[in-house]
């Protein structure tokens, strides 16, 4: 379905990320990972995408919080495959406290990988894809894109934000055969989750699996958490041809959180 098509999805060493960068793979789709992480698991980690997959496969290491390295990766990706075809914006970081309590720094941490990152590849990727009249440009929101929770000022402003990015990127590119759309997963068992399960078992004195059970329950009507499998096949249908008049929007993964 893919074949031919070039594929650059960020934070896709592992979670949500990497499960993307396989659908896509699977569907025949060159792909460029970028994320952080030990240097030999990413390697065996592309590796066994060409392996598996029979794709070529490429990593870039650029930090995101940094637009200079952005741009050097965009450079790599058009060295490396001509251009992006696909573009997945999937990086993110998480920092929880009250506003008053919140660093300014990890404020500006959280804006930066989380939307500003996102800006700054779209805007690289975007001549490529017209001149080539076809695009896919998936951004990794949230249900926090949706709703907010305590504590996550800045979360919940960058998913937001990237919400309003897609809906202008989609709006510019209308007439192009480019689309542009958000994913909002709810509760995903990542590795940035399970710090926050870590964090209210220790606060709650419980088992890591009740406060799990506890978490998912308290926002999921399905009780059930989102697997990276699931936004990994949601990603590989915006890039099929069923959903090339899908454009501006978002599709939710969360369990049912959003339609309380």
């Amino acid at each position: 379905m893919l074949t031919g098509k070039r594929a650059l999805v960020t934070g896709s060493t592992s979670g949500i990320g990497l499960a993307m960068a396989k659908a896509l793979a699977g569907a025949g789709a060159d792909v460029m990972l970028n994320g952080f992480g030990d240097k030999d698991a990413i390697e065996a980690t592309r590796t066994s995408l060409e392996t598996e997959f029979g794709v070529t496969a490429h990593y870039n290491g650029a930090d995101l919080s940094k637009p200079d390295q952005i741009e050097a990766m965009m450079k790599d990706a058009a060295a490396k495959f001509g251009g992006v075809d696909i573009l997945i914006n999937n990086a993110g970081i998480q920092y929880t406290a009250l506003i008053e309590d919140f660093p300014p720094e990890k404020w500006d941490a959280v804006i930066a990988i989380n939307l500003t990152s996102a800006f700054h590849t779209i805007r690289f990727a975007l001549p490529y894809m017209k001149q080539r009249n076809w695009g896919r440009i998936i951004n990794t929101a949230s249900a926090h894109g949706l709703v907010a929770s305590v504590q996550k000022a800045a979360y919940v402003a960058a998913k937001h934000g990237i919400m309003g990015l897609t809906k202008v990127t989609a709006l510019e590119t209308a007439e192009s055969g480019i689309t542009a759309n958000s994913i909002c997963p709810g509760w995903v068992r990542t590795e940035l989750v399970e710090r926050q399960i870590e964090a209210k078992a220790k606060e709650a004195g419980i088992s890591i699996e009740e406060a799990a059970t506890n978490l998912v329950s308290d926002k999921h009507p399905s009780k059930q958490f989102v697997t990276p499998e699931q936004i990994g096949q949601t990603a590989l249908f915006l890039c099929s041809d069923a959903a090339s008049q899908m454009t501006g929007t978002h599709m939710s993964v969360d369990g049912g959180w959003t339609a309380q």
